[in-house]
């Protein structure tokens, strides 16, 4: 098959481009800025930004499936502020939508998230919500996968923790988390349990029309993912409760900065879990057992 994996060039899309590689089809990665070397020989680049739709749509002519994996991280606020994650989730996936419509593709595979709401609490689950809308509305023949947060070589939620201590309680020997850490649970996936996933649903219609929320073997609080993240690089960190309206206070106060990574979104993120109630790895055959554990990936089993 001819795919084009929107946002090839990322964290998650070089991962997925080089797995479609493998398998023999012929992939073409999308991205604003594509660098050959960070891509298997075999894997083409496109230059577009899917915030512009006649700069992509070209890239969509001849493709047999599209997979948008273009995303701001809700982690930090993006640069030119939250807004933009309307500007690229739902704008970018509604001029995806339309490119591939117009180049008859036949598969759309689009990344989402989990909690994803049109109506949710954060700029990020809106618009991660109103761009599932957008897919599910197409003629597309499409298949929708809500992962948690991934981790892997490449990845930014393992240094999340401590840039988060860097910006809690820099030079401290204490590491203040909003509500101990205890109040916000993840569902960490690693990179090389969920791209066979997701090119699995490339070529197999019996993903058509479905919904996949996706986590890995483990439910784990905030504070357990900070202690076994400094436990691998052989550090020692003591974890003190900030609780949870002094952090918000705090975030939307340091958010009037300039360059401060952090605000209102990503504190109203921190009030609800990244959790699956269901999670559907077994729709792909594969067991929770057999996944990749964050304690595995980092070490300290």
């Amino acid at each position: 098959m001819d795919v084009l994996v929107a946002g090839g060039s990322g964290f998650l899309g070089q991962h997925l481009c080089a797995e479609l590689d493998d398998r023999g089809h012929d992939v073409t990665a999308l991205s604003r800025d594509p660098d050959p070397a960070e891509l298997p020989a075999g894997v083409e680049t496109a230059m577009g930004d899917v915030t512009a739709y006649d700069s992509i749509a070209e890239s969509f002519e001849g493709q047999d499936a599209v997979v948008n994996l273009v995303a701001l991280s809700p982690l930090f606020v993006p640069k030119g502020g939250n807004e933009m994650h309307d500007r690229v989730h739902r704008g970018g996936t509604e001029n995806c939508v339309r490119a591939a419509e117009e180049h008859d593709v036949d598969r759309f595979v689009q990344l989402s998230a989990l909690g994803a709401d049109p109506d949710g609490p954060t700029n990020y689950i809106r618009a991660k919500g109103q761009a599932e809308e957008i897919v599910r509305d197409s003629s597309l023949d499409w298949v929708m996968f809500r992962p948690s947060v991934v981790f892997g070589e490449g990845g930014e939620f393992v240094s999340f923790t401590k840039r988060l201590k860097k910006l809690f309680a820099p030079g401290l020997p204490l590491y203040p988390l909003p509500g101990g850490g205890t109040k916000t649970r993840f569902q960490p996936i690693w990179v090389g349990d969920l791209v066979p996933m997701i090119a699995d649903a490339v070529g197999d219609d019996d993903h058509v029309g479905q919904t996949y929320d996706i986590g890995g073997p483990e439910v784990l609080t905030l504070r357990k993912i900070t202690e076994m993240v400094y436990e691998a690089a052989d550090k020692s960190v003591t974890i003190v409760g900030l609780p949870m309206g002094l952090a918000g206070i705090g975030l939307k106060t340091l958010s009037i900065l300039p360059g401060f990574p952090m605000g209102g979104d990503q504190y109203r993120s921190l009030n609800f879990d990244n959790t699956t109630d269901d999670n559907d790895v077994g729709a792909f055959d594969v067991a929770p057992e057999e996944m990749t554990t964050l304690a595995a990936y980092l070490g300290v089993e």
